[in-house]
């Protein structure tokens, strides 16, 4: 599930509480980096399971509507596309989702039912929801895309959702723009002839687990060498008026440079940039992208550079 510029972000944000916390042993902010990556899988399963759930509660309002005493008949013979959504039934047939929700004890839409319902209600209302139900019969295809509009238009960016998960782990917030990004691709990837689902792992293999670790000890282990690295590469900035972001930043990058020999100079440089256009400083993305130009051509001369395979490239 987590790519490695998701990782690249987890370990920036451990280094920056390191460095804020001012604390002395690293292993104690390894792991708080190993939970925080974690607890993003868990807000993943949750997002995934949400979607069941919310199917649950309209099951249950449709049921109750034909137990009205003035029941219409719009009440007696609702259209259920979206309770019998063939999406859905997947992720409910799908036992691993279940194992992982329960190993974790994820089980919060059951004893906060509140967030469904709210989900339900909102989803009710809207006009895509109205058009989905035009529809007397709907392909797989049709049953995709409505979850995946209902994911993008209404839980995505419920503000209720958002102040539940604020209050429940702050760590999510941060993490939420990113999962939803991975759940709408899992979902897209998903198809009619897929017997199960694979739930996607926290880690794609074990080398991005173990990218993890190494770039956040080393980036620390050789704070100071490249602190000194930077050492005249800034003429026009006091080291105060550094973004402390850009600083950390630049020294994983030249971590990548000198510890990871089968990462290509110019992808560690690009990955970097984008984590400094979506987290630092307007300006950022330009000054990170200038000194580390510059260091790449002065560490490969210097022989700290040694690139092997694909990190060639």
């Amino acid at each position: 599930m987590l790519t490695r510029r998701h990782i690249r972000a987890k370990v920036m944000q451990s280094i920056y509480a390191f460095n804020k916390g001012n604390r002395e042993v690293m292993q104690t902010e390894q792991k708080f980096l190993k939970k925080s990556m974690k607890d993003m899988h868990d807000l993943f399963l949750l997002n995934l399971n949400l979607l069941v759930e919310v199917k649950e509660i309209a099951s249950n309002y449709y049921e109750l509507s034909k137990k009205k005493f003035l029941a219409t008949e719009a009440d007696r013979q609702p259209n259920l596309n979206f309770t019998n959504n063939k999406l859905i039934q997947k992720l409910e047939d799908e036992s691993n989702l279940f194992e992982l929700l329960s190993n974790r004890k994820l089980n919060q839409w059951k004893q906060d039912d509140e967030v469904p319902k709210q989900i339900w209600e909102e989803c009710l209302k809207s006009e895509f929801y109205s058009n989905y139900n035009v529809q007397q019969q709907t392909s797989f295809r049709e049953d995709k895309n409505f979850i995946i509009e209902l994911f993008k238009k209404i839980i995505a960016p419920n503000d209720f959702l958002y102040d539940y998960y604020e209050d429940n782990k702050l760590t999510w917030i941060d993490d939420f723009p990113i999962v939803n990004t991975s759940l709408v691709k899992f979902l897209s990837n998903i198809s009619e002839d897929d017997e199960h689902i694979k739930v996607p792992q926290l880690f794609s293999n074990l080398d991005d687990e173990d990218f993890a670790n190494k770039l956040f000890t080393k980036s620390l282990l050789f704070n100071e060498e490249f602190d000194q690295a930077l050492v005249g590469k800034t003429p026009n900035w006091d080291k105060d008026r550094i973004a402390e972001l850009d600083r950390i930043l630049i020294k994983m990058a030249l971590c990548e440079f000198t510890q990871f020999s089968s990462i290509p100079i110019r992808v560690t440089i690009n990955e970097y940039l984008e984590l400094a256009k979506n987290y630092s400083t307007p300006k950022s993305a330009t000054f990170i992208n200038g000194v580390l130009d510059k260091l790449s051509k002065e560490f490969e001369e210097s022989g700290k550079i040694n690139k092997i395979g694909r990190g060639l490239m």
